[in-house]
């Protein structure tokens, strides 16, 4: 009995009559979105010391949530062209030292960041009327980090390794990144407009930062791979 009231509850969940996404159709979402980076970078370098990069080091960056944002446009009813927008991610970027000094850990910068991307999106079900709408999308992202600001915990322990009597004032430059990106969501709708929606997208994001002072490139990390998974949780309207 159990599985034949489960069995009726689903097939009403996916089978419900509602307006799909249709040819030449606009619509938004907008709700919360997760970047969860997946961190790892080439060994951490100090040329002003004649440092190569050290096995055993490597930056990190910190989970962050923010206002997700997505514009979106259907060719037909089962492909359409959607556009990501955010506010502006803060990350804490972390050096572990562990291969340098053992257990040594250090509070790096604070960064800013916008990965605009833009997908192409194929719904196996469009043009169906199902409430229940599946999608997967693949596209490029192109992420601009600014804001760059160095901690004070580097900025001293850099001049400790350089003999410095105090801290040393660093500048940072991160490069901005260009990557693939992937996704697989789906939106569910309340009624002719109104809907809500999930989804996981996998952004490529790689750059190099380098830490400059006085003395010239202080502390440089090659190809610190963000690698962010996106968790996204909105409320869409269709025009």
């Amino acid at each position: 009995m159990e599985y034949k009231l489960l069995f009726i509850l689903v097939t009403l969940l996916v089978a419900q009559s509602a307006s799909a996404f249709e040819s030449g159709q606009w619509f938004m979402r907008a709700g919360l979105a997760n970047v969860a980076p997946g961190s790892s970078s080439d060994g951490i370098a100090i040329p002003a010391l004649g440092i190569s990069p050290i096995p055993g080091t490597e930056a990190e960056a910190s989970v962050e949530t923010q206002l997700g944002l997505t514009i979106n446009y259907m060719i037909n009813s089962r492909f359409g062209i959607e556009l990501l927008a955010a506010t502006p991610f803060s990350h804490e970027i972390t050096a572990n030292l562990d291969g340098f000094s053992p257990g040594l850990e250090v509070d790096a910068t604070k960064v800013k960041q916008l990965p605009p991307t833009l997908s192409v999106n194929y719904y196996p079900f469009g043009g169906t009327g199902q409430s229940f709408q599946p999608y997967v999308g693949f596209g490029l992202n192109c992420t601009v980090f600014f804001s760059e600001k160095v901690d004070s915990d580097l900025e001293a322990l850099t001049g400790t390794l350089e003999g410095a009597p105090g801290p040393v004032d660093l500048d940072l430059k991160l490069d901005n990144s260009l990557g693939f990106a992937a996704q697989f969501g789906f939106d569910y709708f309340v009624n002719d407009n109104w809907y809500v929606n999930a989804a996981i997208r996998y952004i490529d994001i790689e750059t190099d930062a380098v830490f400059e002072s006085a003395l010239g490139d202080t502390i440089t990390v090659k190809d610190v791979a963000i690698d962010p998974f996106a968790y996204q949780l909105t409320f869409g309207y269709s025009f």
